[in-house]
């Protein structure tokens, strides 16, 4: 079977997968249903076997609880491979709401859309804070737009903002840094150019760029979490936006070169697999933070 073939097939059954779970989601809503809140975490774990993306998690566990996971931004593909990792919504810009199929995704995972402008920052740190008031877990790209992959763009510090109010119950908001890195094409490393494959920027057209990563092989995507900060770590909003840009840009760099302060971070499991998310002995030490935690892995 060739590539195009494969790529058809997927991509059939990615469209099979959404009309199926769709309406039951869409139920779940108006039903205010629990499954509503587990439902699109097993969607994007079934799109990763779908679109053939293995995620390999290390570092830190995440955050129990309410709280905004920030991570850099380089492809749509961003979009599972968070969702099946973390029950929670996403905030996107309030173009994304207006996208045909994936604008709809978005609302049915009932994503926050925002502008990324200074004057509606306190309108939309207070939607925010009502989010979080509710135990809701939020994912933000704070670089406020996509890139190449090979790097991370400065962060917008308007939306941490929500890290100057409190929970309910008087703690305070955790920010959890998380970052993403494609690294290999089955098996193999992908240098900066062949990167662009995963990556979605610029003024690249949708429909091209997924039909022609749909006729790839396996692309294996490293993420680094960092362990959860809040104000009081930082001191004020900008510098707690510095400190999360600092961790991702590290791990980032750590994940792409498969060095970190002169400490291999292995890009192939020599562990044991498992089943979603499955568990070998290596461990990465972040400048910054230190993170000791099992390698976890899912995907195809």
């Amino acid at each position: 079977m060739n590539c195009y073939a494969c790529a058809a097939m997927r991509l059939l059954a990615y469209a099979l997968l959404t009309l199926i779970l769709l309406p039951v989601q869409v139920v779940a809503i108006a039903f205010r249903l629990q499954l509503a809140d587990d439902l699109p975490r097993f969607y994007h774990a079934l799109c990763l076997k779908i679109l053939h993306l293995e995620v390999r998690v290390s570092g830190a566990e995440l955050m129990d609880g309410p709280g905004i996971i920030v991570a850099n931004h380089a492809s749509y593909l961003d979009i599972p491979v968070l969702g099946a990792l973390v029950r929670g919504s996403f905030i996107a810009k309030t173009e994304v709401a207006s996208w045909p199929v994936f604008g709809t995704l978005a609302k049915l995972q009932r994503s926050t859309f925002v502008e990324r402008r200074p004057v509606r920052a306190r309108d939309q740190n207070d939607q925010l804070s009502k989010r979080l008031a509710a135990g809701h877990k939020l994912i933000l790209f704070p670089e406020g737009t996509s890139n190449d992959g090979n790097r991370v763009l400065p962060f917008k510090s308007t939306l941490f903002g929500v890290a100057e109010r409190t929970l309910p119950d008087g703690s305070p908001v955790k920010i959890q840094p998380v970052s993403i890195a494609a690294t290999r094409l089955d098996g193999a490393p992908i240098g900066r150019d062949l990167r662009a494959f995963y990556s979605w920027y610029g003024d690249m057209d949708l429909a091209p760029h997924l039909w022609q990563f749909l006729a790839l092989g396996k692309v294996t995507v490293e993420l680094v979490v960092h362990p959860p900060v809040t104000l009081a770590d930082a001191g004020s909003r900008k510098e707690l936006s510095r400190m999360c840009e600092t961790a991702v840009a590290r791990g980032h760099h750590a994940a792409l070169t498969g060095m970190h302060r002169g400490v291999p971070v292995p890009l192939i499991d020599n562990g044991r697999p498992g089943d979603l998310i499955g568990c070998s002995p290596l461990a990465i030490v972040s400048e910054d933070f230190r993170l000791f935690g099992p390698d976890r892995q899912f995907g195809s």
